[in-house]
């Protein structure tokens, strides 16, 4: 599985695999247990993961969603002791800690949460998409 093949719906909690467009919107697949799919339509806001980005103070102004697991992944190797319940004193802390430089005004403690909730789903589900981007700078290399 990509980076690029995960989602995230609105009112819906947890992450998606696209499995691919249809004439009514989207076919989507739970990464749960259940596998359940389901059809969004284009009123639905489907948000791609490799299109989301962490409001920071770095030139760009904000870090890709993607480099943010990666930099969690290399430091806790999938277990960062926190989950949805954690404080947001906590979570906070832990953000500070992976990227010191992120944009506290408008990086709320629920983004947070959201955060650590899709990197726990994905370090179980689908590790590999946390190691994509350094099997690919090894190949060019």
């Amino acid at each position: 599985m990509k980076f690029e093949e995960l989602a995230s719906v609105a009112g819906k909690g947890g992450l998606f695999k696209v499995l691919k467009p249809s004439k009514a919107g989207v076919i989507l697949e739970s990464l749960d247990e259940k596998k359940q799919k389901l059809v969004v339509g284009a009123d639905a806001r489907v948000s791609i993961l490799s299109e989301i980005s962490i409001y920071s103070h770095t030139e760009d102004g904000s870090t890709p969603l993607l480099d943010v697991l990666q930099t969690i992944h290399g430091e806790f190797e999938g277990d960062t002791g926190l989950d949805k319940n954690s404080s947001g004193d906590e979570l906070k802390s832990f953000l500070k800690h992976i990227l010191p430089e992120y944009d506290e005004d408008r990086v709320y403690v629920s983004d947070i949460k959201k955060l650590v909730t899709w990197y726990n789903l994905i370090a179980v589900k689908c590790p590999e998409v946390l190691a994509e981007k350094a099997t690919e700078e090894k190949e060019e290399a």
